[in-house]
């Protein structure tokens, strides 16, 4: 069994990524993270796209299951 580390102990996770995670992790799409966080859809998929390359996750769903729950 391989325990999945959360994605804030991944090494370069910038704090604009943390917030798109963060969006993310209610299920919103990437037009609904760009108007929550007032950035344009491109630059979200940028994001989600660095994400994915950094962590290693195959796809949104995997990102948000090593994201940290937040309190």
């Amino acid at each position: 069994m391989t325990v999945l580390h959360k994605i804030t102990d991944e090494p370069g996770i910038s704090p604009a990524e943390q917030r798109v995670l963060a969006v993310l992790r209610s299920g919103a799409s990437n037009r609904e993270i760009a108007a929550v966080l007032y950035l344009s859809v491109r630059t979200v998929e940028s994001h989600i796209s660095s994400l994915l390359a950094k962590t290693g996750c195959r796809n949104r769903t995997q990102l948000v299951l090593r994201a940290p729950i937040e309190p």
